[in-house]
């Protein structure tokens, strides 16, 4: 459960009937998005109300007509992925800067500057965010708002998302110790050992996370690392 203090007003209205919930409002776009299915671990307290300020509950009949259930947990779901969220100007401040770092950070980490094959800085990107005058919108994803993103960004500089394949060999002693690193950070397409005992694996990342990677194998392995950007 969300102190009352930290929670938002839900509403959504249907034929002159009105449903709201008070809810967490840092978890919005997980419950959208599927991965948080619990909605009511999220809220203040079980109930649906007509006005959640007045403490007026819904009845279970208007909820059952509008929603076909009065499963406290699927009708505030649907409260939410129809509906509208209430929020507050500090809240909906704090939410917007922390949308918008997220998405400079996904595209820094996935888009390159396809003139040079260099990843732009997360600095850039934002300056060319507020140049474009990129609108956020606190409640929608970062995936949903992505590629609206880039439309902006296009014309300002260029950008685009890319993946690249790096072969990677190490010995066999430094193989457990950067193998779950590999796998967070990319795709293992391929990998095999050799007769030497030496892995080799072929790994798909990220094309703006190239430098992150290399530093990661460069300090896991003290510099004991073959690498080899493979063209296409």
């Amino acid at each position: 459960m969300v102190r009352l203090e930290d929670a938002v007003v839900a509403r959504y209205e249907y034929k002159g009937h009105r449903f709201e919930i008070l809810v967490d409002p840092n978890v919005i776009d997980d419950i959208k998005s599927g991965k948080i299915t619990n909605v009511v671990d999220h809220m203040v307290i079980d109930e649906v109300f007509k006005d959640a300020h007045k403490g007026d509950r819904a009845s279970e009949e208007v909820i059952k007509e509008v929603f076909g259930t009065t499963d406290v947990n699927e009708v505030a779901r649907k409260i939410i992925l129809n509906g509208q969220v209430q929020l507050t100007t500090e809240q909906r401040r704090k939410m917007l800067e922390e949308k918008k770092k997220r998405i400079v950070m996904e595209i820094a980490r996935n888009a390159i500057n396809p003139q040079t094959g260099a990843p732009h800085p997360p600095q850039r990107i934002e300056l060319a965010m507020e140049e474009a005058k990129v609108h956020i919108d606190p409640l929608k994803s970062v995936e949903e708002q992505i590629p609206i993103v880039l439309k902006a960004l296009k014309p300002l500089i260029p950008i685009r998302f890319e993946k690249i394949k790096i072969a990677v060999k190490v010995s066999g002693d430094m193989y457990g110790k950067i193998y779950g690193d590999i796998s967070k950070m990319g795709v293992i397409l391929k990998e095999e050992w050799q007769s030497d005992g030496s892995w080799i694996g072929l790994v798909e990342i990220p094309a703006g996370m190239q430098g992150d990677f290399l530093d990661m194998l460069n300090k896991k392995t003290h510099g004991n690392v073959q690498t080899r950007i493979i063209r296409k």
